[in-house]
């Protein structure tokens, strides 16, 4: 497959933004689960639809895409910024001279959100929706690739970038991993499709203001200055080329079967589906995984653990930033393979048990302001497997005015080494993991009779 090429490139700005926007939202404070992403890269989500029906090119209309299409896409782009301020303006910084600090705030100033129009002339949905195959170009749907978070203040916090197929259109947005975290970007998501079909509001409007714990003072100052020049600028923008990724479908009913397996293996009925999944599938990595030794070595596990239901009061569900934290497991590998998958999911549910208000607030957050500690790709993914997102998310209700998607994809950025990214499949109740492992073990995987006797094709 040839690559892209880039039809045009536009600036979108929020419809009404000095209407529906008051001081009180020009200047937006960052906690420390913002800060702490300003080195790693935006979140990159897309997702892939059929070409809508009016779109089959014709001596008529040759390309309703480009002309019918592109057009709505930015203006339902536009008004749903008018809902989110913070996507269309801009990170600010504020260098402290006394003691060699800085601080970062958003500044919804409505500098505007990137709008890319391309085309993948020898791209189908087919070549796409593989999950044997999972085609390096999809990185290249994205736009921002190589653009790290802290760069915001330059650059546009959203990026969006419609790629025409043969057959299908991909959606892929790029946002500020500071801005917002899994649950805020789908809630964009979700919203800007709302706009689209036709809603003149949106059903979940975001709560804009940042919680901080009490006794905080903002903005926060961090040691910045030479942080970005110890960073390898090369470990951004693509994933290593000797990665390789692919996407397991677990089915409803193999979902259902694993979680019955683990609980019962413990005899419990608190192992969720989604640690039964991930506990079978890191068994089935640590099988092939050559560079640990069974009777010598640990194998870490890193969860994305949501914090909002966690706090007391709860923040809202429709809080707009980040709001989660990570939580590591670390099994012997002697013990991943030999105490069985009830043993590993049981592991993994204790460990997300420990996070409660206390541990969130007094041991991370306050913790942080005192020693601030800035993410990488190198310290967030150091010998652990890392799984992000979340089966949760509204994924599929994501219609844009002509069908539901067929599947949805991640680019480029954060992708190295076991990084294991969890999505809602197109079946409700099932779960889509997209593995991002040596090509080498994930041929491995694929012949693995204990992983796949769980996988549906």
């Amino acid at each position: 497959m040839r690559g892209i090429r880039v039809i045009s490139t536009n600036t979108v700005l929020a419809a009404n933004y000095h209407k529906h926007n008051s001081d009180e939202f020009q200047t937006i404070h960052l906690t420390p689960w913002d800060l702490q992403l300003l080195l790693v890269d935006p979140i990159q989500k897309g997702l892939l639809f059929q070409k809508p029906p009016k779109a089959t090119p014709s001596l008529s209309q040759p390309n309703e895409i480009e002309n019918s299409l592109i057009p709505h896409l930015k203006s339902s782009l536009s008004r749903t910024l008018d809902f989110f301020p913070p996507l269309a303006g801009r990170l600010a910084s504020i260098e402290h001279a006394n003691d060699n600090t800085t601080s970062f705030l958003i500044d919804c100033n409505n500098a505007g959100a990137l709008f890319v129009y391309a085309k993948a002339d020898e791209v189908s949905i087919s070549d796409i929706v593989d999950p044997l195959c999972h085609p390096r170009i999809i990185h290249s749907f994205f736009t921002l690739n190589g653009v790290r978070n802290f760069q915001g203040t330059t650059k546009p916090l959203l990026g969006v970038q419609v790629t025409e197929l043969i057959d299908g259109v991909f959606i892929g947005c790029t946002i500020n991993h500071t801005v917002v975290d899994g649950s805020s970007f789908w809630h964009f998501f979700n919203s800007w499709s709302e706009i689209s079909r036709g809603f003149d509001n949106i059903t979940k409007p975001p709560v804009l203001h940042r919680w901080f714990p009490e006794g905080t003072q903002f903005p926060i100052r961090i040691p910045f200055s030479d942080a970005n020049h110890n960073v390898d600028n090369t470990k951004f923008s693509t994933p290593k080329q000797s990665m390789g990724e692919r996407v397991f479908h677990f089915s409803k009913e193999y979902v259902k079967k694993l979680k019955s397996k683990a609980n019962a293996e413990i005899g419990t009925d608190k192992i969720s589906s989604l640690q039964a999944v991930l506990a079978h599938l890191w068994r089935s990595i640590i099988r092939y995984d050559r560079h640990l030794d069974c009777n010598k070595h640990n194998s870490n596990y890193r969860l994305l653990i949501g914090a909002r239901s966690r706090l007391n009061p709860p923040l809202p569900e429709t809080y707009f930033g980040n709001a989660v934290q990570a939580g590591t497991v670390t099994v012997k590998v002697k013990d991943l393979l030999g105490l069985g998958l009830g043993y590993v999911a049981w592991e993994m549910n204790k460990m997300v048990a420990l996070f409660n208000e206390e541990k969130l607030i007094k041991n991370f957050l306050v913790g942080w302001v005192e020693k601030p500690k800035l993410l990488t790709e190198d310290n967030m993914a150091a010998n652990a497997f890392v799984t992000s997102s979340s089966p949760r998310f509204d994924v599929y209700g994501n219609d844009f005015g002509w069908g539901k998607p067929i599947c949805v994809r991640s680019g480029a950025g954060n992708k190295s080494h076991g990084k294991i990214t969890v999505f809602r499949g197109v079946e409700d109740g099932s779960i889509d993991i997209e593995v991002c492992l040596l090509p080498e073990t994930l041929d491995a995987m694929a012949n693995d009779l204990e992983l796949m006797k769980f996988v549906s094709e």
